[in-house]
């Protein structure tokens, strides 16, 4: 249904390295880019994540209560992205373990810019 989702940042450098790193990890890379975007995913592996630069000029900020979820593979890559984000310094929001019921594993972290991201896959 959702075909992608934008998150705003202020340091859209720092922020491409951050994201680059994840895109990796899942096997995709950037599939649009200019001075205020970039935008990562791939033609038919469900939806991408951009990040922009605020059209208005003003300064990017966090949505309470908005989050973007990556989808992975399996466990080890929820893991693995989990791990990968911390490492390039975002901030822990729940590490990874199983949340509810009905197979949902995933594991919380807020980007460069705090945005709330989720790893996570079902089954």
């Amino acid at each position: 249904m959702i075909g992608y989702v934008t998150l705003g940042t202020n340091d859209l450098a720092r922020a491409a390295k951050f994201y680059d790193a994840i895109a990796k990890e899942l096997g995709i890379g950037r599939f649009m880019e200019n001075e205020r975007m970039i935008a990562w995913g791939a033609p038919g592996r469900g939806a991408g994540i951009a990040l922009m630069k605020p059209h208005d000029g003003k300064a990017a900020t966090v949505g309470n209560g908005v989050m973007a979820a990556i989808a992975a593979k399996d466990k080890a890559q929820v893991e693995r992205i989990h791990k990968l984000a911390v490492d390039m310094g975002a901030k822990d929001e729940g590490a990874p373990g199983p949340r509810g019921e009905g197979g949902f594993y995933a594991a919380y972290f807020r980007d460069l810019d705090g945005n709330k991201l989720n790893a996570f896959v079902m089954g």
